[in-house]
């Protein structure tokens, strides 16, 4: 195992190799100077303040270390492999365990969980939704034949081309139900920058609007995919008796947006999505890759921004920056995890338990967090990967169904797994009663043993819930 080792010695065993344990060193620090600074470090923590006529004084503590227990179980990583932890009473708010909480690291798909997390903030509140529209010239409103009509999409991953809900079929109806008869042209309002997810590891067109029926097959460029959805709102709104004139494929470029459409245009119909929280149990508990891409265009289908994978990433960061995330050393590559260039921390990913135990992602804070909890009422927490239970990746259980099987512990988490990267994020509740937060992130070589690291990573897991 090679875990940060700040203040570390070697601990030699007998027939064995060396181990890293931390110098049992009570450190506290007083630091003096004239203006207010930031007092968090990596692995110290701001404990008390004061003032003094002009100057302040802060006094820090280091953070605990592993226990032994905790490093007992880690001792099986091999040494070439990086660790950083971090784990926190979420009933007192004390951190039991930390080691380079601050230290970026590859986290593979526990990016799922800030993809998710900022998806809930974008639609203030996990009882949100996306909304797809037909709009119209408002100069045009009231009259039965309309010179352009134009579809403008939020990004929705569950949106269809038929049916009767959320679909473009049903626009289409709503559209003939308020009077409309003749459409002169048809357009698709693009929100996305589909050239800059070109960059993304999934290797997948993506632009404002993926209708659920290409989940098993979807077309195989950017412009098919246009195309796609242009003819589909064509067809359904002559289906619906609405004549259309001109049916030649019109996508509204990006940078067009700029020009404010808002303040000319006028809505017609609108479909919604369902609610949030089962579309992030579809993303996270089987680890969906093209769901959580999904999720990241949605947040970068804002009209007044660029569009792109990168600005959607810097948004969802700051996103949960508002919630109180310590979001310093963060990068999202992408939504899912596969790139190998994002970087996490396991306080940002405490950080963000953290939130969503007290609130659930809904806006507001439980009276009462550890029944909400431990009823299963808490819908971020529901939404992750139970433990050891059901049959496959699809159930309950999602990609933790098989492991930590007859634990007897109440666990919900998120995996992530690339080559030499393993990590485990999420909630286990302690002997104390009290849930903990946690996170493990795991980097190393790309021939490093996966299973090596998972099996140690259940045991931790086993050792923490043990002593807190």
């Amino acid at each position: 195992m090679c875990p940060v080792k700040p203040l570390l010695t070697p601990c030699i065993h007998k027939g064995g190799p060396a181990l890293w344990r931390p110098l049992k060193v009570g450190l506290v620090i007083a630091l003096i100077w004239g203006s207010p600074s930031g007092a968090q470090q990596d692995g110290i923590s701001d404990t008390s303040r004061s003032n003094q006529s002009d100057q302040q004084i802060i006094r820090l503590e280091r953070e605990p270390a592993p226990s032994r227990a905790s490093l007992s179980a880690l001792a099986r990583v091999p040494e070439a492999v990086q660790i950083t932890l971090l784990v926190q009473d979420l009933t007192t708010g004390k951190v039991r365990e930390s080691q380079g909480s601050l230290t970026p690291m590859i986290p593979a798909s526990t990016t799922k969980m800030i993809t998710a997390a900022a998806v809930v903030a974008d639609l203030q509140g996990i009882g949100g939704w996306w909304s797809t529209e037909l709009t119209l010239p408002r100069s045009e409103v009231g009259q039965s034949a309309v010179s352009l009509l134009t579809l403008q999409g939020s990004g929705d991953p569950t949106l269809s081309l038929s049916g009767e809900q959320n679909s473009i079929q049903l626009l289409a109806q709503q559209a003939a139900a308020h009077g409309l008869t003749r459409v002169g042209q048809v357009e698709v309002q693009q929100t996305v920058d589909p050239d800059s997810w070109k960059e993304a590891v999934i290797d997948t067109p993506m632009t404002a609007f993926m209708p659920q029926e290409w989940l098993a097959q979807r077309p195989s460029t950017v412009e098919e995919m246009q195309g796609a959805v242009h003819h589909a709102l064509v067809a359904e709104l002559r289906a619906a008796g609405i004549t259309v004139e001109d049916d030649t494929p019109s996508i509204t470029p990006l940078a067009d947006l700029s020009t404010g459409t808002s303040d000319t245009s006028e809505g017609l119909a609108s479909v919604q999505s369902p609610a949030l929280a089962r579309i992030l149990a579809e993303t996270l508990r089987p680890s969906d890759n093209l769901l959580a891409e999904e999720l990241l265009t949605s947040v970068a289908a804002q009209p007044d921004g660029t569009g792109t994978l990168q600005a959607a990433g810097e948004r969802a960061i700051r996103l949960l920056e508002g919630w109180g995330v310590d979001t310093r050393q963060l990068h999202l590559a992408d939504g899912s995890g596969l790139s190998r260039d994002t970087r996490l921390t396991a306080r940002a990913l405490v950080d963000l338990l953290d939130v969503m135990y007290r609130t659930g992602g809904t806006g507001q804070t439980y009276a009462d967090p550890l029944q909400v909890f431990l009823q299963g009422d808490n819908p971020y927490a529901e939404a992750l990967a139970h433990a050891g239970e059901g049959e496959d990746k699809y159930s309950r259980g999602g990609t933790l169904f098989a492991r930590l099987r007859g634990s007897g512990l109440d666990v919900r988490a998120k995996t992530g797994t690339l080559p030499g990267v393993s990590a485990l994020s999420g909630y286990v509740v302690g002997q104390s009663g009290h849930p903990l937060a946690f996170a493990v992130l795991m980097n190393g070589p790309e021939d490093s043993p996966i299973l090596e690291l998972r099996a140690a990573q259940d045991e931790w897991v086993q050792a923490i819930a043990a002593q807190y």
